[in-house]
């Protein structure tokens, strides 16, 4: 289960979003989770997970499922709230009364933490309502845009969802390829190859992959594994050491899945002699396309890949050479009745 606290979150990024803790530091152990654990949002106020009990527990919080990070909002509160210029003004410019009111409503969604970003100076009345209810309030200089950018991509990436798929994650021709097949098949080997060939390397057996965004699922390697290969015959390979950190990546989006098979002479036969051996792979709900890629002797499956992904490249842009070829022999056969 992924979790932060605001005090961890605070000294990750105070030096380089220059922020400044001005209230509501005894709310610094409030957790956030990541949403699968728990379903909706929750606060914790507290360092020790354990000691959770049930709702009556003064110091544990639920409300309804909110956003990671965004601007002011009201009617669908975020877990931290972000005030900017705009939003400072729009405080600053309501009656005392309606001013307190807005706050009130503010802290009744229980934010994690509040930040006010823009160099703005802090209402009063909010700097009193966040000591009271223990809610952490940060300021910075940096553009509140900036801010909601580069902590939503952090928390995103640390709380999201992760799968582990045994298989080879490469780079490969500028995409993330994973390379996946009964143990014994040649993985490692072809990978080793690809390496060899100017593919980079980003984790070798039991690649993580997270959905970081709708449509994006990022594949990383393990810190127990970095930088490590596996081949039958030469045991444990340091490809740092031996083909430089260039041989290597941290991350990579997955776009395309290669599946290694030994096949029978009759499911050669059987393959689509045009579109080739494609289907479709579900990962964290997002489906990929995987080729199955036959493994016989003489085979160059280096090659092979790399062509697997130029091509994909070119069926993300639009093109299909199965439609092209089609259509060149329909063209033909058209031109021959004429």
């Amino acid at each position: 289960m992924a979790s932060v606290t605001i005090s961890e979150l605070f000294k990750i990024h105070a030096e380089r979003l220059s922020l400044t803790w001005v209230a509501g530091q005894e709310g610094g152990f409030r957790i956030i989770f990541s949403e699968e654990f728990h379903g909706d949002s929750r606060l914790i106020i507290g360092d020790d997970i354990n000691t959770l009990e049930t709702r009556q527990d003064a110091n544990v919080l639920t409300s309804p499922k909110k956003s990671l990070i965004g601007h002011l909002n009201l009617i669908h509160p975020n877990l931290i709230q972000v005030f900017g210029a705009t939003e400072v003004q729009y405080l600053v410019e309501l009656r005392t009364i309606s001013r307190q009111d807005a706050i009130r409503q503010l802290l009744s969604h229980a934010p994690d933490c509040i930040i006010v970003a823009d160099g703005q100076v802090v209402p009063k009345e909010l700097t009193e309502a966040c000591n009271r209810s223990k809610t952490p309030l940060l300021i910075s200089p940096f553009s509140s845009n900036q801010l909601t950018e580069d902590l939503h991509y952090y928390l995103s990436n640390l709380l999201a969802e992760v799968v582990t798929l045994h298989g080879v994650y490469l780079e490969v021709m500028s995409i993330g390829v994973l390379l996946t097949g009964d143990s014994g098949v040649g993985k490692s080997e072809l990978a080793l190859e690809l390496i060899t060939r100017g593919q980079r390397l980003i984790a070798d057996d039991a690649p993580e992959f997270s959905r970081i965004a709708p449509d994006i699922v990022n594949g990383t390697c393990p810190a127990a594994l970095q930088d490590f290969l596996e081949v039958r015959g030469l045991g444990v390979l340091n490809i740092r050491e031996l083909f430089g950190a260039s041989a290597l990546r941290s991350n990579k989006y997955l776009r395309l899945m290669i599946r290694l098979e030994k096949l029978e002479q009759d499911r050669l036969i059987s393959l689509d002699r045009l579109e080739g051996a494609y289907r479709t792979r579900r990962v964290l709900g997002l489906d990929f396309p995987e080729i199955i890629l036959p493994v016989a002797p003489g085979r160059n499956l280096a090659v092979l890949v790399e062509c697997a992904a130029r091509n994909h490249i070119l069926r993300m842009s639009g093109y299909n050479s199965a439609e092209d070829f089609m259509e060149h022999q329909r063209r033909m056969i058209l031109q021959e009745a004429d």
